[in-house]
């Protein structure tokens, strides 16, 4: 299994502290997330109902028809390598999600690793080409512009161009979803970070009606419970709630950016929903604000932090003193 953020309970227990009193920050996940709407006792006695709204309301919250909803992002990714021809050569940014990697490589096979001021060299040279955008953990961009072209490249010799846009949807707007109908374009979704909704496990793939179609017989019915497909219904639904945390998000981003900044680990790069920070000291900063209950995510190569958001005034507060406290210990 790879190291991901989150992981609290192994924290708790490793610094003996009460699992109540930490402050999670290291998922990068929405810590105000939808609210959870009531759920009709039926949706957990009955297989999950594939007319039940949940295509629609995507649809029309992605403004795509091409769709395929999934067990969040995570079992496309794992399921994608069995659709591709073996032989095929794959390429995928780094730093950035790592399951990507794994799932190519535990498929058999041999993967490139490549940063984000070679992608064109690796457009030129493999068959599938894997990009995060906003990539996770940096938070770099991709415009749109450039992803298609990389994808016309790709696709002449029916070559894959593979877009995770799990930090997508406080900027919809540079999504490529409403693109992804042309072949060898395929994009991912999740409500887990955006909704704060990670556990109800939904997600969706778009790309071209006969992929979509031959994805979905290899992942087979019911890949997502009934009461999951409601909350996710909701969600996508309440464009009031969407409009109202969007604006939130980017102030709250913002000022965790200030805050950073103003304690000496000004972020190389972030989102709305995390900051990431390089530093050579980061193992040491780490393990400090751990003992301090305060769990970040470390990164080994680079060295770095993510920082997500605080979710309470009371989580900025004691975010605000460890830095301070930090600060006063370590040289940053």
């Amino acid at each position: 299994m790879l190291e991901h953020g989150g992981k609290l309970l192994e924290a708790a227990k490793k610094y003996k502290i009460p699992l109540d009193q930490w402050m999670d920050l290291s998922t990068g996940i929405n810590p105000h997330a939808f609210p959870i709407p009531s759920i009709d006792p039926e949706d957990w006695a009955r297989l999950p109902q594939d007319n039940d709204g949940l295509t629609q309301a995507a649809q029309t919250y992605y403004g795509t028809r091409d769709l395929l909803a999934v067990a969040g992002s995570q079992a496309a990714i794992s399921a994608l390598p069995r659709l591709r021809s073996k032989g095929s050569r794959i390429a995928i940014l780094q730093p950035a999600y790592a399951e990507h990697k794994h799932a190519w490589r535990e498929a058999g096979f041999a993967v490139t690793d490549f940063v984000a001021g070679d992608i064109n060299q690796a457009v030129d040279q493999h068959d599938v080409v894997v990009l995060v955008n906003p990539n996770n953990p940096t938070g770099a961009r991709f415009g749109m512009d450039e992803c298609l072209d990389w994808h016309r490249t790709l696709q002449k010799r029916e070559g894959w161009l593979i877009i995770d846009e799990a930090f997508m949807d406080t900027t919809p707007e540079q999504s490529l979803v409403r693109s992804s109908d042309r072949p060898g374009l395929i994009v991912l979704r999740s409500l887990g970070k955006f909704f704060g909704l990670a556990g109800a496990r939904v997600g969706f793939v778009f790309a071209h009606p006969i992929f979509l179609e031959f994805l979905g017989e290899l992942l087979g019915p019911w890949t997502i419970s009934g009461p999951s497909r409601t909350i996710a219904r909701h969600a996508l639904t309440d464009h009031y709630w969407q409009q109202k945390m969007r604006l939130q998000l980017g102030v709250n981003a913002q000022r965790l950016k200030n805050l950073l900044i103003q304690y000496s680990l000004a972020p190389s790069g972030g989102t709305d929903l995390f900051q990431w920070v390089q530093s050579g000291n980061a193992d040491l900063i780490h393990e400090t604000l751990a003992r301090q209950a305060i769990w970040t995510r470390l990164f080994e190569e680079p060295a770095a932090l993510r920082f997500g958001l605080p979710g309470s005034e009371t989580h900025w507060r004691q975010l605000e003193q460890a830095l301070q406290d930090l600060q006063a210990r370590v040289q940053l």
